[in-house]
């Protein structure tokens, strides 16, 4: 039942995109964004079981839809020609492939910090309460006691 459902959908899919380069036109848009996160791996991955690969690549249309995003978007990871391979040099050239790697590889773990830390934020697994020494060096007071001052 899981595999006919997905095969509807893909070939609902199919027949919104027509023969249009993007679901809303001739610029992508977030659905754009999003059923591409879906069927470039259908499309690419080796599957155990390929019954829903197969439809997919039997909708001509999504499949060029997806090729024309990777080219367009990932030039060496999703067309045909890569990038011709850099020789190690023998002058210890190979740290001048890539010069800002250690940065980028920084930057990509603190982009994962903090957007787990702002997960756990926004879904409540962790929570900020203010407390401690209130004006004048005073504790803050219960609210009974407060009472039973006045």
């Amino acid at each position: 039942q899981l595999y006919r459902e997905a095969r509807e959908c893909l070939t609902l899919l199919s027949q919104r995109l027509g023969s249009q380069k993007f679901f809303f036109g001739d610029s992508p848009a977030s659905l754009d964004a999003l059923v591409f996160s879906r069927l470039a791996p259908l499309l690419k991955a080796k599957l155990p079981n390929g019954k829903l690969q197969q439809h997919l690549k039997s909708l001509q249309n999504l499949c060029n839809y997806c090729t024309s995003i990777l080219s367009l978007y990932f030039p060496w990871d999703g067309g045909e020609s890569r990038p011709p391979p850099h020789p190690a040099g023998t002058d210890g050239s190979e740290a001048e492939e890539d010069p800002h790697k250690r940065r980028k590889q920084l930057l990509s773990v603190l982009v994962g910090l903090v957007a787990m830390l702002g997960y756990a934020f926004l879904s409540g697994i962790v929570s900020i309460q203010r407390g401690g020494v209130g004006p004048a060096g005073r504790q803050p007071v219960a609210l009974e006691e407060e009472e039973e001052e006045e």
